[in-house]
Order: C-alpha cells, then structure tokens, then sequence
C-alpha cells in the first residue's frame, strides 16, 4: 500500500497528461510510470487517458509498493465473482494504514463491504432484507416531494450550487429518512461522511487520518444515542433501524459501524452519481435534449450515467491463492486494486466507450461491483437518481454552469464539490 512518505518524496508524474499521452510512445510511458501514490492534478480532473494507457499497454500493472492496479472489465468482473482466490477482508491492509487502536481501523474492518463470508453474508442479509420492494415502492412519493421541493428553492434563487442545494441534500435524507434521524441532527452527516469516506483514499495525509477517526467517532457517539432511543420507541415496518434492531444478529458494534456505512456509502456514491450525471448533462447539450424529448429513457440513462463517470472508480481485493489474471501469476498476499472506472470504458466490452449514449444496451457496467459484494443499497441509489435527474433536466429548462466546475480531488471517489449554476 502507498504510505505518507511516498506521498511527500513523490512529484506530480501526471501534471501534463495531454502532452504526455499524445508524444511517441506516451502511453507506453504512462503506464510503465503509473504510481497511484503519485497523482497530480490532471490525473484527477481527467484520468481517463491513463486508465486507458495501462489497459492497451500493462493492464495488470505492478506498482512501485508491490501491489497491482488492473484495468480491463473482463479480469475485474472474473475476480468480482470469484470468492475462492480473492478476498475483500482488510484487516491486513489496514492495520499499517490505520493503526489497530484507531476509530477508522475499527469501522473499516466492520463494514460489510470489507469482510468476507459469513460475518459478510450475515450483515448483508439483513440490510437488504430492510430494503424490500414494498420499503422502495413506498419511498417514492417522499423522494419526488423532497426533489421538487429543492428545485422550487433553486428556481426562485436563480443562483445556486448544484452540489451543496441538490445532489447532496437528496441522499442525506433519503438515508436519513430509512434510519429516522431527526431532521434537526442531520447538519454533520456529510461532513462525518467526507472525512471517514477520504480516509480510504491511496494515500493518507496526517490530517486526513485524525479527521477520520473524529468522524468515525462523533458519529459512532450519535449512533448510540438514536439507538439506545429506538429501542425505547421502535418505528414502523419501514424504520430500517428498527428492522435491523428487531433481526437481534448483530452486536453493537457491528450494527453501529454498518449504520455509518450505510449513511456515507448511500449519501457519497449517489451525490457523486446526481452531481456526475447532471455536469455530464449540461456539458452534452444534445444528450439533454435527447432525455427532455425521451424521458422513458431515463432508466437506461441512469445505468448509462454509472458507467461513464462511475461514483467509485476504485475496489480492492487480496489474493488468497496463486492464480493467473492475463499472463501475470499473483501470489497469496498480493494487494490489488480494481480500476472501475478504467472497466468501465474498456472498449473490449463497451462500444465507442467515451461515448455517452443514454440508450446502451447491453450495459453491463461493473459500477455496483458484481457477485456476492454487489452494493447493497444500488435500488436506492437508482431510485434517487432516476427522479433527481429526470426531474431537474425537465423543470430547469435553462440549466447551465456559471463558473468552471470544482472537482474533488479524490481517486476513489469521483465527483464535484462544487457545481455553480444558473436558470
């Protein structure tokens, strides 16, 4: 794993990606130099010449720490569904990234989506025993009112931000909402969620990682209180706090920590994909109209949306046993990183990949991940984005960007801090 001090001592390979990958041999040479300890700020505004260059030129590239970066859909979705040779668990990984004491490593480690089975299958099976089609069909009604509402506020603003007014307050209560938080304590989620959330990123500054484990342990101290407070007044069939509460199979610990998980994986993934989908709307005059014409096409659209600028760019996984991806054999203990965003537009699997096409079909994008550690929560997710898209490109007929975009500089996690725009 890349470490702080590699972080410090590297320089910014990536800082002129264009020239670079346009010179003689420059994707060869992207490829070969490619170190995710050691990106600049092209690589972030635009990664996808590089994700191209390694998938043409080294797709199972070895990286300067002794871990593989791999790019081509193909060897990711193989290992998505093998469950014999790779691992999710990451206690080992994250021990010496987070300290075995500290609030991150402990809420890390209890997530579902970093364990393997049984602890993984247990959890799971319960969070989407808490999201039945009957809880998502009844979800609907309130997320359109929630939508409307914020376009009405934005319509009579004239100015506003398309990230802090809308993308990011749709999740926040959406999740808030299946969990019941009081309205009034919803003020710190997105900011709990950023810190815990930016700690998984390649690599971690000491700032980030003392802000991360105040997160991870403020919330972990609200998350007590609500449900030491749920147990004296359990909610209705749809309250997910009270189901998970009632299912009596999780500890404390394990249900505090994957009540976290829940709130910044729903809120940070689907404010990526509302805010992602909506710049790619503006900045595709044509494709706008096309679904202002076409709205049926929205369903299509979202999967579309996903695959283009996916929410999360990267997965890991550890090797458990020797195998063979491409012509490179990886050892027991090899650390790997999954490169979605590059899969995404492997052009072996989809066609004109840079293309955006709200019509693709088949679409079968790896943005939710695949087999058994497949989001949980992806019918929420598609269920946001259908209405907050939809909606906004019908209601805000002169929607446009008043100033360049401001975009997170994150790895991982893809999208924008802030989006300023106007009707």
């Amino acid at each position: 794993m890349p470490t702080r001090s590699m972080a410090r001592a590297c320089p910014e390979m990536f800082s002129d990606m264009s020239e670079q990958s346009t010179a003689p041999g420059g994707g060869r040479a992207i490829a070969t130099a490619f170190d995710p300890s050691c990106l600049g700020r092209d690589f972030y505004e635009d990664p996808y010449p590089t994700y191209a260059a390694l998938r043409t030129f080294d797709p199972v590239h070895r990286c300067p720490d002794g871990s593989y970066f791999l790019t081509r859909h193909a060897d990711l979705e193989r290992i998505y569904r093998d469950r014999q040779n790779f691992s999710s668990d990451k206690k080992s990984v994250y021990a010496p990234k987070f300290g075995t004491g500290a609030q991150l490593y402990e809420h890390h480690t209890s997530s579902l989506v970093f364990n393997d089975p049984p602890y993984h299958a247990r959890v799971r099976r319960q969070i989407v025993g808490a999201l039945t089609p009957h809880v998502l069909n009844s979800m609907e009604p309130a997320v359109v009112s929630l939508v409307d509402a914020l376009l009405d506020r934005m319509e009579e603003q004239r100015h506003f931000d398309l990230i802090r007014d809308y993308a990011a307050a749709i999740p926040v209560e959406v999740i808030g909402n299946l969990l019941r938080v009081p309205r009034e304590d919803r003020a710190p989620l997105r900011g709990w969620s950023l810190a815990i959330l930016g700690a998984l990123e390649p690599v971690l500054t000491p700032d980030q990682h003392m802000a991360g484990n105040r997160a991870v342990r403020e919330f972990g101290d609200y998350l007590r209180i609500l449900v030491a407070d749920r147990l004296r007044h359990p909610g209705d069939e749809q309250d997910m706090l009270t189901r998970l509460l009632g299912a009596g199979q999780m500890t404390e610990t394990e249900l505090l920590h994957n009540c976290i998980f829940l709130l910044n994986a729903g809120h940070e993934t689907t404010t990526n994909l509302i805010g992602n989908s909506l710049h790619a709307l503006i900045t595709h005059p044509g494709t706008l109209q096309q679904l202002r014409e076409t709205p049926q096409l929205i369903s299509t659209a979202v999967e579309e949306f996903l695959r283009f600028e996916s929410s999360n760019q990267l997965g890991n996984r550890l090797v458990t046993q020797r195998v063979v991806i491409g012509d490179v054999a990886l050892e027991p203990g090899t650390y790997l990183t999954l490169c979605i965003g590059a899969a995404n537009r492997d052009p072996d699997e989809f066609a004109a990949p840079d293309r955006l096409d709200l019509a693709r079909s088949p679409n079968r994008h790896l943005a939710f991940g695949a087999g058994a550690h497949a989001c949980a929560g992806m019918s929420v997710a598609r269920l946001e984005a259908r209405i907050a898209i939809l909606r906004a490109a019908q209601r805000i007929p002169g929607l446009h960007l008043t100033s360049a975009p401001t975009r997170d500089a994150r790895a991982r996690f893809r999208g924008f801090r802030s989006l300023l725009a106007a009707c």
